[in-house]
């Protein structure tokens, strides 16, 4: 038969296919490289930490300073809540301490009206048993008198200056003169829980003008100074010319010494009873005419200290607010007044 022809196989071939059935796996060269990237960065940090002393300086300096920087923020927010709490404490007392004096003047007032009530109703007793007493006198004398003092009385209002009553009556009337005279002066200071001041004209009138023009105003000064509310002078016609003059300080309309008193003057006159048919704006003539008379007259000395025209006209404009007659009345006891 046939040729058989051999052919010697190519060693690359076989290599190729030796390779190829072995499967020989590629070495995987990122592991090593991942390997020497750690020890790379675990070397520097070494480095880092091993770093010069300025660079650990320069590090415990930011770190230092982050610490710092912490009570610097909490004490700007503590300085902020106490600012806070300064203005709130301002705006709280800017509202109690109007509303605490709105209550107090509340509770003044009120306090104040109750005690102008009580007095009030005291004086209106006392009055009211002055008034059965004296039953001969006029109607209007009650009523005046009532409203002059009364308003002296109220505390509410502000007293520019003091009450000035005059009463005057003829000689057959010169008893009920002095014990109403008292009997009123005692009802209005006794209702504010003080004494009342009486002067005598008659125990003075022969004395140095000089002399009791001072012992006049010590009574009154020292009196009204230590609370008594009103003062009764007694026969003030009787009084020193010169020494009446002290009266321009006590009865001045603007600048009175003392301006929530009382003052009665009792006028005594020369005629021995006064007509009941005479007005009240008569009678004031009357009285004004008397004490002319009296203290101006040709016997009466004159000096740069003593009385004129001018100076008693000044003088009655303060005393002569309101002039009432006083009539006779009976049933007083001989001695003394009720």
């Amino acid at each position: 038969g046939g040729t058989t022809v051999y052919f010697e196989e190519n060693p690359v071939k076989e290599n190729a296919k030796a390779y190829d059935s072995n499967k020989i796996e590629k070495p995987n060269i990122y592991a090593p490289l991942k390997e020497i990237k750690t020890d790379f960065l675990e070397k520097n940090r070494g480095c880092y930490s091993t770093s010069t002393p300025q660079s650990r300086s320069k590090s415990r300096y930011q770190s230092s300073t982050e610490k710092q920087s912490q009570p610097l923020a909490k004490n700007d927010g503590e300085s902020q809540n106490g600012f806070h709490k300064v203005w709130t404490l301002l705006l709280v007392l800017l509202i109690i301490v109007p509303l605490l004096y709105v209550l107090w003047s509340g509770f003044r007032d009120a306090a104040s009206s109750r005690r102008d009530a009580e007095i009030l109703q005291e004086f209106r007793a006392r009055m009211k048993k002055v008034k059965n007493t004296y039953q001969s006198q006029d109607p209007n004398l009650w009523k005046r008198a009532h409203a002059l003092l009364e308003k002296r009385l109220n505390a509410s209002h502000v007293h520019l200056e003091p009450a000035i009553l005059l009463l005057t009556a003829g000689q057959e009337a010169e008893k009920a003169l002095r014990c109403l005279s008292n009997e009123i002066a005692d009802a209005f200071a006794s209702s504010q829980n003080a004494a009342a001041i009486r002067i005598n004209g008659v125990d003075k009138a022969v004395l140095d003008s000089d002399a009791v023009k001072l012992e006049v105003d010590t009574e009154l000064s020292s009196g009204f100074s230590k609370g008594k509310k009103v003062a009764v002078v007694h026969r003030f016609e009787s009084l020193p010319a010169g020494s009446t003059l002290i009266f321009y300080k006590y009865c001045d309309h603007e600048n009175a010494a003392f301006k929530d008193v009382a003052l009665l003057l009792t006028v005594l006159l020369d005629e021995q009873s006064l007509r009941k048919s005479l007005t009240f704006q008569e009678v004031e003539e009357k009285v004004r005419d008397f004490l002319w008379a009296k203290f101006t007259g040709s016997d009466v000395p004159s000096s740069y200290n003593g009385m004129d025209t001018d100076k008693l006209s000044g003088l009655w404009s303060r005393i002569s607010h309101l002039v009432l007659p006083v009539w006779p009345e009976k049933g007083l006891p001989l001695e003394g007044c009720t």
